[in-house]
């Protein structure tokens, strides 16, 4: 008698994004449509069903069980939860501006030139010269209106890493000179450099150009729009030595929704994002950063890492204490 042979096998349970997958493959449903039912960002739901979504899943997985549950009637199971993790903010982000801003820097300290950033507050103008500012023979010093020529040389002196010097500013200079012509390959960075020019008067900015003539470096400078006209109301001689220039325009609605794809935002939340961001009242990056560091604040510990309108709203509370 021949042995039985055993014709049963275990099927795996379908998980709950091949469950979806299912689902919209079923009944022709797109990604968008997809997105926009279940409530969150396309981008979010895309990244989902592929597999490449870089945070914890706990929260879709729980709006998508609840999604297939109302339009299946079959009960579904989420899987067993990890520890929550918090997203993350990039620690850098080259947006158009700021690899405007890097590349200015890169050409003026590879070619010994002068260049100008210029920039409306809160646009990044900061945030990506002090990145740069990170690499080697890059000398960055931010300005004040109330600063002296004297101030000027020791925050050069102090960013070179020098001791401060004695006798007369000009002795002081020769010695920056000395130092800039025997370590070739700096850059030196003057931000907030429109605060330099007060009431017509340009010493300080013609400082800047004495020891950029006498000295082997990289120049840029940069600040508020109205630098530009302080420029041309200077000598020709400072204007014609301008060889690189970058102005920032701002964050585009595609540059913040990348800046955000580590977090699981709802279609109104990135849309307030965006007019933090992008919009046309007090927009800027600097009001993107900050409202999201205060959203991290608030979600801190949370077991819903998801941003809401309302949490944004909370967000905006916060801010204006």
């Amino acid at each position: 008698m021949e042995a039985a042979v055993s014709t049963n096998t275990t099927t795996e349970p379908l998980s709950i994004v091949e469950q979806l997958k299912s689902y919209a493959d079923s009944n022709k449903i797109s990604i968008s449509v997809l997105a926009k039912e279940i409530g969150l960002g396309r981008s979010t739901i895309s990244k989902y069903v592929n597999g490449a979504y870089g945070s914890d899943t706990a929260n879709i997985d729980k709006r998508v069980a609840q999604f297939l549950s109302k339009h299946t009637g079959n009960i579904i199971n989420l899987p067993i939860a990890a520890a929550p993790k918090t997203s993350q903010k990039p620690r850098f982000y080259e947006s158009r501006d700021a690899k405007a801003v890097l590349g200015v820097c890169q050409s003026c300290q590879e070619y010994a030139s002068m260049g100008v950033v210029i920039a409306r507050s809160g646009r990044g103008k900061t945030y990506s010269l002090r990145e740069y500012a990170k690499l080697p023979r890059v000398a960055y010093i931010e300005c004040g209106g109330s600063m002296c020529r004297s101030d000027i040389v020791h925050s050069i002196e102090n960013a070179l890493g020098l001791p401060r010097g004695r006798g007369t500013v000009w002795q002081r200079e020769e010695t920056i000179f000395e130092f800039l012509n025997y370590n070739k390959g700096y850059l030196l960075i003057i931000d907030e450099a429109d605060k330099l020019i007060n009431n017509g008067k340009f010493s300080k900015i013609e400082l800047l150009r004495e020891i950029f003539d006498h000295s082997n470096v990289g120049m840029v400078f940069a600040g508020e729009p109205e630098i530009t006209v302080q420029i041309q109301t200077y000598f020709d001689r400072m204007e014609n030595r301008i060889v690189f220039q970058a102005e920032l325009k701002g964050l585009l609605p595609s540059e913040v929704e990348e800046y955000l794809s580590d977090f699981d935002i709802t279609p109104e939340a990135m849309t307030e994002f965006k007019e933090r961001a992008c919009g046309m009242r007090r927009s800027c990056f600097r009001l993107l950063d900050h409202t999201l560091s205060n959203v991290q604040r608030i979600l801190e510990g949370s077991a819903d890492q998801t941003i809401t309108a309302r949490v944004l709203e909370q967000a905006s509370a916060m801010m204006m204490l």
